[in-house]
């Protein structure tokens, strides 16, 4: 189907990458949709272009750089409604793993690598959520240039599952972040008992590095070097020099 474009609005057509929008000229206006697209459960981004003219609409196929007539307002609904029914159906499943990875968190039962699931539902979901963010406007331009020509409850059907889409994705990044904090806290808690137990082994260990130290020295005169029973004695010094320390240390930790 041929229709005399301009040539800057045809490079916008041309652009797999342009953002959702909605423009009106003398005779003809452009729709253009940036959705999310599901390819096996994968989130990628695809941007649907349709030329609208006497309410028939047309899609713009980049690989033919042509118009494609789709039909009237019925078929651009039913189009529509196929591809954002799948981005809440996806928008499901990651609620669903969410609230797993919740679980699994709370009894301290999660078996995989926590970051890297967080990092994979967060990224899908900011991509969601940015994308309806503008689908949402660029519907909305839409709606209220053609409302006379248009199917309402169709339309505001569609409408609403594009602003559910958007409010389900923010939703779920929420509940994610706070997921997150309290990962970081627990993990926070185990890095904290993992110092404070090192501290206490370097507590205990200090004294007796310090006696060690001393009879290790490579001089004269030191004491029990004579002595046959020098080790012994030694030995029994380090016990009783260790035995403050180790009450100073049991006496911290009830208090705690």
């Amino acid at each position: 189907m041929h229709f005399q474009i301009d040539k800057y609005l045809l490079d916008d057509l041309l652009n797999s990458e342009h953002p959702s929008d909605f423009q009106t000229y003398k005779d003809y206006a452009i729709f253009i949709l940036r959705l999310p697209y599901i390819d096996q459960d994968t989130v990628k981004v695809f941007s649907y272009a349709f030329l609208i003219h006497d309410d028939k609409v047309y899609r713009y196929d980049r690989k033919k750089q042509d118009f494609i007539e789709l039909g009237d307002f019925a078929a651009l609904h039913h189009y529509l409604d196929i591809r954002v029914d799948k981005i809440l159906a996806k928008l499901s499943r990651l609620q669903t793993k969410i609230a797993k990875m919740e679980d699994m968190l709370y009894e301290e039962s999660y078996s995989g690598d926590f970051a890297n699931d967080w990092i994979a539902c967060k990224r899908e979901l900011s991509l969601i959520e940015r994308l309806m963010s503008h689908a949402t406007i660029a519907l909305s331009r839409f709606y209220r240039h053609y409302k006379d020509s248009l199917e309402e409850l169709a339309f505001k059907d569609l409408a609403e599952h594009v602003e559910r889409s958007f409010d389900f994705a923010k939703s779920a990044i929420e509940k994610l972040d706070n997921l997150y904090s309290f990962y970081r806290a627990k993990m926070d808690e185990k890095m904290n008992k993992i110092m404070f137990i090192l501290t206490i082994i370097s507590a205990i260990f200090l004294p007796l590095t310090l006696v060690t130290g001393y009879f290790g020295m490579n001089t004269g005169g030191l004491p029990f070097t004579e002595d046959p029973h020098g080790t012994l004695k030694v030995t029994v010094a380090l016990v009783l020099f260790e035995v403050p320390f180790v009450l100073w240390i049991y006496r911290l930790l009830k208090k705690g």
